[in-house]
């Protein structure tokens, strides 16, 4: 039993850690591991009788389930709740969006918020006075003070049933590894969804940082912005979003069933060799041309391999540029041992030229489609087949089961 003693507000309005008040149950064995009510309940009363906060936000949560409850009572309950336990001043930074559900925080986002940037240096230096912590934060460095932010919130046992995560950074030089030894502090036993990099227009550009400082993201290259090995305590992990380069040296995660990508995540600027994701059923890559007008080699394509993803049945495609033409990109995929076991592909479009082969375009279409014929394919863009009309393109598809082919874009025809 992992035992938290309750805050309670100092002179100054502050919330600090007092040993000698009453204890608060995060981790213990009493929480429930059913969503029974009854079970949640009866927690409820054990709370309430430590002076817990979160006795009554259950209660209160219990009455809207059951449709007899306020919203805007639960609402402001669950915010004393956070002035209780010191968490008031992160909702007020602006930079965390919160949801609490049975008396545990069970979403959060976080993206820093540029409005409360001049006054946050006072609220990190109370957060990591008041707060345990996981990572090491230089209080001085304005550039860390995002990383203080993410690590109070994850290393909080209130965010110990966390089941959704996003973390948008934007000092992501600082904050990526400290992030991650944030995340691997505890295991998340609940923890299904997860969002984890930084956004950006073209690949490799540099990113401005909160100060102001430039970030080169090719500084990383094989170096990788993380070290910290976060998988093993994230044991519920299905859903997973990674943006950016050169975030991990590997995703190693079996019971990852959708993985979303954008840009080449991993340090040696891998796009579609993770590490060991082997329970993959759905994969989506996003990748366009980087800030040197340079896009992603199809030979990068080689890697998907069958053994590497027994289980993958999604694969979309259809924000992947490629430096080849979409006759190039298709054979490649019709090629690829992972084709067999797909039940839906998306490319970005289907176009066949003279220049691109050495016969017939409809006849190559025709040599094509067959490997395709198992699967939903999904056109993003264009179906422009040189020298075939639409219906010419339809009744080829059609004898090899693609008559269902989804084109979200405009046909083509000569």
């Amino acid at each position: 039993m992992v035992l938290l003693t309750m805050a309670h507000p100092d002179p100054s309005g502050h919330c600090r850690q007092d040993l000698e008040n009453d204890v608060h149950f995060f981790d213990a064995a009493d929480v429930p591991e059913t969503d029974h009510w009854e079970a949640w309940l009866a927690y409820a009363d054990l709370l309430t009788g430590a002076g817990d906060l979160r006795g009554e936000a259950i209660r209160l949560e219990h009455h809207c389930e059951i449709g007899d409850g306020d919203p805007a009572r639960l609402a402001a309950a669950y915010a004393e709740v956070e002035r209780q336990w010191g968490l008031d001043g992160l909702r007020e930074d602006g930079s965390w969006r919160l949801t609490w559900s049975r008396g545990f925080i069970d979403e959060a986002c976080f993206r820093l918020a540029k409005d409360t940037q001049p006054q946050r240096r006072e609220l990190v230096e109370r957060l990591l006075t008041d707060h345990p912590r996981t990572a090491t934060v230089d209080l001085t460095d304005p550039e860390q003070w995002e990383a203080a932010l993410i690590d109070v919130l994850l290393s909080h046992p209130a965010a110990h049933r966390l089941r959704a995560l996003e973390l948008h950074l934007t000092d992501y030089h600082r904050s990526a590894e400290h992030s991650a030894i944030s995340l691997a502090g505890r295991r998340r036993p609940r923890l299904e969804r997860m969002y984890f990099g930084y956004d950006f227009e073209y690949l490799y550009e540099d990113s401005e940082g909160s100060t102001g400082n430039r970030i080169n993201p090719l500084d990383y290259h094989h170096k990788g912005l993380v070290q910290a090995d976060v998988w093993d305590s994230l044991p519920a992990l299905r859903t997973l979003e990674l943006e950016g380069a050169f975030l991990f040296h590997f995703v190693k995660h079996d019971g990852l069933t959708r993985l979303r990508a954008r840009g080449p995540v991993i340090s040696d600027g891998s796009v579609f060799d993770f590490g060991w994701t082997t329970g993959l059923q759905s994969l989506e890559v996003e990748i366009g041309s980087d800030v040197f007008g340079c896009l992603c080699p199809v030979e990068q394509l080689d890697e998907l391999k069958a053994s590497k993803y027994p289980n993958l049945e999604n694969l979309d495609l259809s924000e992947a540029e490629f430096d080849a033409t979409s006759y190039e990109v298709v054979s490649a995929l019709a090629d690829s041992s992972v084709l067999p076991l797909l039940r839906s592909l998306s490319i970005r479009d289907l176009t066949i030229s003279q220049m691109d082969c050495e016969g017939d375009p409809l006849t190559t279409l025709a040599e094509l489609a067959p490997r395709f014929g198992h699967l939903d394919l999904y056109v993003g863009d264009v179906i422009d087949i040189e020298d075939a009309d639409d219906e010419e393109v339809d009744r080829v598809l059609s004898q090899f089961g693609l008559s269902q082919i989804h084109a979200t874009g405009d046909q083509g025809d000569d």
